[in-house]
């Protein structure tokens, strides 16, 4: 199969975005302009401003004694990149390699994708079709090369933008110079010489249009033709574990989007569970036919191909998805993928506790109040309380060592003991009452000393006493008080809450 590449041409694109934004303008003639060199100097022109002599690189001065009502905007520089980023996205419903041919142009490999619209004609009729109807006026072309494509986009004939393989020569020949996309020097040398087509030049012997011209002449030919590899550079790199599903009819419904959800995840899913492979991270693009595009995404916490688990992911996302007048094209990328070994998926049939339920478990809590909300701990060996736990990534992994259950200890612990204000009656006694944050915490219970010291290879700080007092309440906390009174005052922190 030959490479079938599609170059698509936004000639008016940011006065049309304009345009899209502000209908009023639409039959007002104006151009956006910025400052250069202590002028404003033309950079995009709307189409009734150019049907009166208007052009880019015109000084704005020029263009008012021309049309005195010319109405004059901000031109943003970074404008025209953002917009074709967004337009690219939008195209990748026609393929999956789209590239930007800046400042007005795209590119779309078409190979392999053309017969999904019924042929070649109806797929570039279609993408015209539908860019006119939002607002954008846009040329088109197909051909085996890009440089061909743009060539006949841009130079050629609207009523003829399709070339065939081989006719490449053909297509050039009546075309300007220009559609090669020559320097400026070599195109003023060309004019000069009186060579103004491309099939003036085409057949000269090499050696004399080199030392001419330069190689570079000779590069964009080649690679005009064919004999020269060019390589286009994707957007996004294409995701191997992707899905697309087209709807023949635009979906609106909840349960439409639901149903094509489920047909993508067990098509992925059957091809990573031949290859041993499971999701960590997945994305559903929603293209509508309005342009805009709806995303939700999930993620695991450990690899996953079960279709049925990851549908109850994306099911508490599905809400907030709008189909508007609705959706037409549906994409799903697994954008991680790990090494997942066989399992025992019948273990889910007979309801058996497993890892790989409890993992699942886990993703559905996720999803539905949060990673932030659900924290794993296992104990370390240390004496320091703050530095006694650690957070696990997994509610299966087993701790290296048991859980002391020997003393008590706080359900709640803070990670950084906060100061109070204590009474106290006399050293090595609990105080009668505490200050945390403003509020007064009259003491009726008390039960320590508790002596903690740090590790001797970490001896750095006072060892520390801890209290299990009760209020008047009935709340319980966990207060300390660091080092003796032998030396000075010491203070005291409240380090946890009891349930």
């Amino acid at each position: 199969m030959s490479q079938r590449i599609v170059s698509i041409w936004f000639q008016h694109l940011l006065t049309d975005w304009k345009i899209r934004r502000q209908p009023d303008l639409k039959q007002v003639p104006f151009v956006l302009a910025m400052q250069e060199r202590n002028r404003r100097v033309v950079k995009a022109v709307s189409k009734t401003a150019q049907l009166q002599g208007i052009y880019v690189n015109m000084v704005v001065a020029d263009c008012k004694a021309i049309m005195p009502e010319l109405l004059v905007l901000d031109y943003d520089p970074y404008q025209s990149q953002k917009l074709l980023l967004a337009l690219a996205e939008w195209c990748m419903r026609y393929t999956p390699h789209v590239t930007l041919d800046m400042p007005e142009g795209l590119l779309l490999d078409a190979s392999g994708c053309t017969h999904l619209w019924g042929g070649e004609e109806n797929y570039l009729h279609v993408i015209i079709k539908r860019f006119n109807g939002f607002g954008y006026a846009v040329h088109a072309a197909m051909a085996n090369t890009a440089a061909t494509a743009w060539a006949v986009c841009r130079f050629g004939n609207d009523a003829n933008p399709i070339i065939r393989s081989g006719e490449e020569t053909q297509a050039l020949s009546p075309l300007p110079p220009a559609a090669l996309q020559l320097d400026a020097l070599v195109l003023d040398r060309l004019e000069k010489l009186g060579l103004t087509t491309i099939t003036s030049f085409m057949t000269m012997p090499r050696t004399a249009l080199r030392r001419r011209f330069g190689q570079s002449l000779l590069t964009k030919l080649d690679k005009a033709l064919g004999a020269e590899m060019e390589l286009l550079e994707p957007l996004r790199p294409i995701v191997p574990y992707q899905e697309r599903l087209a709807s023949m009819e635009p979906i609106c419904t909840a349960i439409g989007i639901e149903i094509a959800l489920k047909t993508l995840l067990e098509t992925l899913c059957q091809r990573l569970n031949h290859e041993s492979k499971g999701l960590r991270k997945c994305e559903l693009r929603c293209y509508r036919i309005d342009g805009n595009i709806q995303k939700i995404e999930i993620g695991t916490n450990s690899p996953s191909r079960h279709a049925a688990h990851l549908f109850k992911l994306f099911e508490n996302h599905i809400s907030q998805i709008e189909p508007a007048l609705g959706i037409e094209f549906f994409v799903l990328d697994a954008a991680i993928v790990e090494d997942l070994a066989a399992t025992q998926d019948a273990l889910w049939a007979i309801g058996s506790a497993s890892e790989k339920a409890i993992t699942e478990l886990q993703d559905r809590l996720v999803g539905k109040i949060g990673a932030q909300d659900i924290q794993c701990y296992v104990p370390e060996e240390h004496h320091w309380p703050e530095r006694s736990v650690k957070q696990m990534p997994s509610l299966v992994k087993e701790p290296l060592i048991p859980w002391r259950a020997n003393l008590p200890r706080p359900s709640h612990l803070l990670l950084t003991p906060e100061l109070i204000e204590v009474s106290v009656p006399m050293p090595d006694y609990p105080p009668l009452l505490f200050i945390h944050k403003g509020i007064h915490y009259q003491i009726k219970k008390a039960d320590g000393p508790e002596r903690i010291e740090q590790e001797w290879w970490e001896q750095n700080g006072l060892y520390r006493d801890y209290y299990c007092v009760e209020d008047e309440k009935g709340e319980r906390y966990w207060l300390f008080r660091s080092g003796d009174y032998n030396k000075t005052v010491p203070k005291w922190f409240i380090h946890g809450f009891f349930s």
